[in-house]
């Protein structure tokens, strides 16, 4: 996909995120609206993978260690035919598969995370097995910025950059909220980049919701050879409805039928005007 269609399947992918989580009644929703951007950049055109060979040995791998903000994925994932869309509506009910972190019983999840601070350690044994077998593929994993006060992430990250892992990219969801208020008050990071970059890893900051400084990112790495590289995307808690940008009370809120209207109404929006400009841009 271009960077267009890409915005567009982005918005797509929030409204159906938000009628999943109204109807479940439950959902991490602001740091799935958060995170939208960067899953869709990875699933839709950086990643190498086949929704009709899940197992392939040769595809990339991708683990969402932030496993609470699963919504944005069980919906693209369905989006590519991982597994019927219709299956949305079981989301959050009693005996689905699609509970409220990834689940591997669902085609198209590596692992099931949920624990903060284990994903960076599982995608760096992955990224040494496919060295050691001389395999292509990458890992790329998606961490939250409160899960950085977990010292297993450090862990991980030194023995990233100690066996050189260059097929890894891990990607920091850095909106600066968690369930108990900001990053800063509850454990301060920064300056995250430098402490990153001190581990022995490739640091790129950017805007994680310009779709177009994340493909160029993603498709750039490894920028340093021999270096896992780590994206560090600033983005904004609830991204995408004016009401919940950057409101800690969004981590897990689930929107009423008046409050979901309005964010359907914004993202309708954002849709035509990404149609005009799209129309505009080719006469």
């Amino acid at each position: 996909m271009d960077i267009q269609h890409l915005q567009m399947k982005a918005v797509q992918i929030r409204m159906d995120l938000l009628r999943m989580i109204h109807k479940a009644k439950s959902g991490h929703t602001g740091g799935s609206l958060s995170n939208t951007d960067i899953v869709t950049a990875l699933y839709y055109r950086v990643m190498n993978i086949e929704p009709r060979r899940p197992k392939d040995p040769d595809r990339d791998r991708f683990i969402a260690s932030k496993g609470h903000a699963v919504e944005s994925l069980w919906c693209i994932l369905a989006d590519l035919g991982f597994f019927p869309k219709e299956e949305l509506d079981t989301f959050g009910q009693f005996g689905t598969r699609l509970i409220g972190h990834p689940n591997n019983k669902v085609p198209g999840i590596e692992m099931n995370t949920g624990a903060l601070g284990h994903g960076l350690a599982i995608s760096v044994g992955m990224a040494l097995a496919a060295k050691r077998d001389n395999k292509r593929y990458r890992v790329y994993c998606l961490m939250g910025d409160g899960e950085q006060a977990e010292g297993s992430v450090w862990e991980a990250a030194m023995a990233g950059a100690h066996y050189k892992l260059d097929n890894l990219i891990g990607i920091v969801d850095r909106n600066r909220l968690q369930i108990s208020g900001t990053t800063e008050n509850v454990m301060g990071l920064d300056p995250l980049d430098e402490k990153w970059a001190a581990f022995g890893w490739n640091v790129v900051a950017l805007d994680g919701n310009d779709m177009g400084a994340l493909v160029e990112a993603l498709e750039a790495a490894p920028a340093a050879p021999g270096k896992p590289t780590l994206i560090l995307a600033n983005t904004v808690k609830g991204k995408g409805i004016s009401f919940a940008e950057n409101v800690a009370h969004w981590h897990h809120h689930v929107p009423s039928a008046e409050e979901l209207e309005r964010a359907l109404a914004e993202l309708s929006a954002e849709q035509a005007r990404l149609t005009k400009r799209g129309a505009e841009q080719h006469g």
